[in-house]
C-alpha cells in the first residue's frame, strides 16, 4: 500500500528518534518502522535520494539510517535457486514479472532495491537501496551498490562498478542521472555524481579526490566529485611528485561535450567515434 505523507512522517520521526541508541531493538514500534522503511524501498514508494524541487539531490538520512538498523535485526537465513544456495540476512527480491524487469540469470537483487518496469539485467548485482530507472541496462557483471540512484535510459556496461554509500547516513551515494553511458569496467565511488547524458569511457575511475579535468579550454578546469551533463570523459594521469620522485597518477579527462540537436544515440555514437573512446 502506497503511504501518505503522514505515515513517512511518523515512520521517519520513529528512525531518526532511536538511530544510535542502545535499546531500540526492544521497541516494537521502531523494529516495525524499520520494516516498513524496507518495505516501501523495495516498492519504490521512498528512496534514499531523489531530485530536490530546484536544482540538486536531496538525501533523506531516515532512510539509510532505516537500512543499517535493518542488518541489526533481519535474521540469517538460508536462500535457494535452483543449484545456487546463498546464506544472508537479506532475502532476494522477487517478482520480477509483477515488477516488468527482464532479469537474466543469475542476476541478484537485494530486498529494499528498486527497479522500474523496462529494466534488463544481465548477470549482474543490485544491492539494498539502489533506484534503477526504466529503460536502463545493466550488463555483466555490473554492481550497482548500496543506496547507488541510477536514472532512466543509462547503459551500465560489462563490469562496471558503481559504489554503495552507506555511512555517514547523510552523505550523498553515488548518482548517475538519465541518460548517461558509463564504459566497460568504469568504476564510479563515494558519491560521485553524473550528470545526465555524460559518457565515461572504459576504465574511467572516478573516486571523491579523482582530479576530473576539464581539457577542451584554453586552460584546464579541475572539477571534484561530479561529472557536468553531456560530458565524454577518458582516462588520464598527471604526473605528481613524491619524496621519492616524480610519478604518473590516475585522473579523469573531460575531452568534449554531446550535442544538444542529436538524440541520446545517435549523441552516443557520435561521441565514441569523435572523441575515440572505448566503450
Amino acid at each position: 500500500m502506497q503511504p501518505d505523507a503522514a505515515d513517512i512522517a511518523d515512520v521517519s520521526r520513529a528512525i531518526g528518534s532511536s538511530y544510535g541508541t542502545p535499546d531500540w531493538k526492544d521497541r516494537p514500534h521502531v523494529r516495525d518502522a524499520v520494516e516498513r522503511t524496507i518495505g516501501w524501498l523495495d516498492r519504490g514508494h521512498v528512496r534514499v535520494a531523489e531530485p530536490g524541487e530546484g536544482h540538486g539531490w536531496v538525501v533523506n538520512a531516515w532512510v539509510k539510517q532505516a537500512i543499517l538498523m535493518y542488518f541489526g535485526i533481519a535474521p540469517m537465513q538460508g536462500m535457494d535457486a535452483g543449484v545456487y544456495h546463498w546464506h544472508d540476512k537479506i532475502p532476494l527480491k522477487t517478482g520480477h514479472e509483477e515488477f516488468g524487469i527482464r532479469a537474466v540469470p543469475p542476476a541478484t537483487i537485494r530486498r529494499g532495491a528498486f527497479l522500474e518496469p523496462g529494466v534488463v539485467l544481465m548477470p549482474s548485482y543490485i544491492n539494498i537501496g539502489a533506484w534503477v530507472g526504466s529503460g536502463t541496462m545493466v550488463d555483466t557483471w555490473a554492481t550497482v551498490g548500496s543506496c547507488a540512484q541510477i536514472g532512466r535510459n543509462v547503459h551500465l556496461s560489462g563490469g562496471v562498478g558503481i559504489g554503495g554509500v552507506l555511512e555517514p547516513p547523510g552523505a550523498t551515494p553515488v548518482i548517475i542521472e538519465d541518460g548517461c553511458f558509463i564504459g566497460s569496467r568504469a568504476i564510479v565511488v563515494e558519491g560521485v555524481h553524473v550528470e545526465r547524458e555524460a559518457v565515461l569511457g572504459a576504465g574511467v575511475v572516478l573516486t571523491a579526490s579523482t582530479q576530473l579535468i576539464d581539457v577542451t579550454g584554453p586552460t584546464e578546469r579541475i572539477i571534484k566529485g561530479c561529472v557536468p551533463e553531456r560530458s565524454v570523459v577518458i582516462p588520464g594521469t598527471r604526473t605528481k611528485s613524491f619524496p621519492a620522485g616524480d610519478y604518473q597518477v590516475p585522473c579523469a579527462l573531460i575531452i568534449g561535450r554531446r550535442k544538444e540537436s542529436t538524440d541520446r544515440k545517435t549523441s552516443l555514437n557520435q561521441a565514441l567515434r569523435d572523441f575515440g573512446v572505448q566503450a
